[in-house]
């Protein structure tokens, strides 16, 4: 008999999703979630980082909680996505993978594999509970013509990209608000093309890959107008944005913030993603500006009054890519987990997670609860005061928000199915599993790792712990079939 994760978490620790529910007579506060796009986990200063200036990020961790165990539902964008709005891990979700319904052309663009008809959201949940709620940034779970767009999926507005691959593109030709094209003071160009010039070392000869109108600004303004125009009612704001996901685009004013700040050769492109001639300087650049914009949200907060009602979260989808001219080595983007975006190992789906609200969570603290994604829909059901789904994979985090201790040793799980021939992960505690190879070998080893003395993965302790390998095997086994045959894994005693 299959088990959720929730029904399992729920029997180890007995946690009430009202417990800290705010009282009936209180405002509802409002909340924005902010999702960083490939943001490794040692990408922030707050996390280590030296190289990369995030002042607004920083600020905001000394004036609330750091987690620095908490995980995104994937280690890709879509399925990542798809968790946090469902409250469903990959255990049992719709998404289990990226999954292209179009391409990368502009006549092409169809999005992805769109969220079913009729799916309840974590927008859907606070529409219900009186909320406004917007997105603005990348949706990436349905595109144009389809049931997936946000305006169906409980969300009243919606701006910026809704196909994924459109947004590899700092400089697009148009974005969408809820169902309309808006035009962008951009040429198209492909997003994915080498360098084509007589000198990498000129400057002027990138002009062809950069546009007018960057994106991240244009969604940043919108996002301003956003929290403005609703500031009398409580509201929701999920802003995906697209930093610092590839291509290296970034605009001139920003590049020159890191004048000479380090050596470097020009990254040249390759059939994925688009050259650049100062490459570690632009993807510093790009993180500065994104955390440039987010000072300018929590400024406006303050200036409207609302600061001490707005509980601010921020995060990231999955770890720091591989492709595209990243050097996550140079930044140490990982803080020395092992893996990268597309990796189930620690630094494929560990994240900053970074939450502020005053009054409520102490400032400057540090929380080492390990949390994920599918916990978001609950934790926001009991800051709104409304009861979450019942059968959802998380639990509200609440309590450990509020500097209560919060313990419990459910398990977590992830697949991932682009890479590794099929890849799963389990959490238990200290105890982390990945199996890879699943999807043709239903006996395919499972590595054991023990995250208290070891976490950075770099010692198998399987063969010394049966009993936990077993464990662990049990709940990967107890994944519902997903719908997509290619998103399954070969069972033991099946053809």
């Amino acid at each position: 008999m299959r088990h959720s994760l929730r029904r399992f978490a729920l029997m180890l620790t007995g946690l009430s999703l009202t417990a800290c529910a705010p009282t009936q007579d209180a405002a509802p506060p409002n909340i924005i979630y902010m999702l960083a796009d490939d943001l490794g986990y040692g990408e922030v200063g707050a996390y280590g980082q030296t190289l990369i200036r995030t002042p607004n990020l920083d600020a905001l961790a000394e004036e609330g909680i750091r987690f620095t165990q908490h995980y995104s539902g994937s280690p890709v964008c879509a399925p990542s996505r798809a968790t946090l709005l469902t409250g469903l891990s990959t255990l049992r979700s719709q998404i289990r993978d990226n999954f292209e319904v179009g391409g990368y052309p502009d006549p092409n663009e169809l999005g992805q594999m769109p969220l079913d008809s009729g799916t309840y959201t974590i927008g859907t949940m606070l529409q219900d509970a009186g909320y406004v709620t917007g997105v603005i940034g990348k949706w990436g779970l349905g595109g144009r013509e389809s049931v997936g767009q946000p305006r169906f999926q409980g969300f009243d507005y919606f701006f910026g990209y809704l196909d994924q691959q459109l947004a590899h593109n700092f400089y697009p030709t148009h974005l969408w608000r809820n169902g309309e094209r808006v035009e962008l003071d951009n040429e198209y160009f492909s997003p994915h093309q080498r360098f084509e010039g007589d000198d990498p070392n000129d400057p002027e000869q990138y002009r062809q890959y950069q546009g007018n109108e960057y994106s991240l600004d244009v969604m940043a303004d919108d996002a301003l107008r956003f929290i403005e125009e609703n500031q009398e009612q409580p509201f929701f704001l999920y802003l995906p944005f697209t930093i610092p996901h590839v291509a290296l685009q970034v605009p001139d004013s920003s590049l020159a913030e890191y004048d000479n700040a380090f050596e470097e050769e020009p990254y040249l492109g390759d059939p994925t993603y688009l050259p650049h001639y100062r490459p570690l300087s632009a993807y510093a650049a790009m993180i500065t500006r994104m955390d440039d914009h987010i000072g300018r949200i929590l400024d406006q907060l303050e200036e409207l009054g609302l600061k001490e009602n707005t509980v601010v979260v921020f995060t990231s989808d999955n770890g720091t890519t591989y492709t595209g001219g990243v050097d996550a080595e140079f930044f140490e983007s990982t803080a020395g987990l092992r893996g990268l975006k597309g990796s189930l190992y620690e630094g494929g789906i560990r994240v900053p997670m970074i939450a502020r609200w005053p009054g409520q969570i102490e400032p400057g603290t540090t929380s080492d609860y390990v949390s994920a994604f599918w916990d978001m829909m609950p934790t926001f059901a009991d800051i709104a005061g409304v009861e979450a789904p019942s059968d959802l994979d998380g639990v509200s985090i609440l309590p450990a928000l509020l500097g209560e201790e919060q313990v419990d040793d459910r398990p977590f799980y992830w697949e991932y199915h682009g890479l590794w021939n099929g890849a799963q992960a389990v959490r238990m505690g200290r105890w982390k599993g990945v199996r890879l190879g699943g999807h043709d070998d239903p006996n395919a080893p499972i590595e054991l790792y023990n995250l208290d003395v070891d976490p950075f993965e770099t010692t198998d302790v399987a063969e010394q712990n049966p009993d936990v390998v077993e464990q662990v095997r049990a709940v990967m086994e107890s994944r519902t079939p997903s719908d997509h045959e290619p998103w399954n894994f070969a069972i033991a005693g099946r053809n």
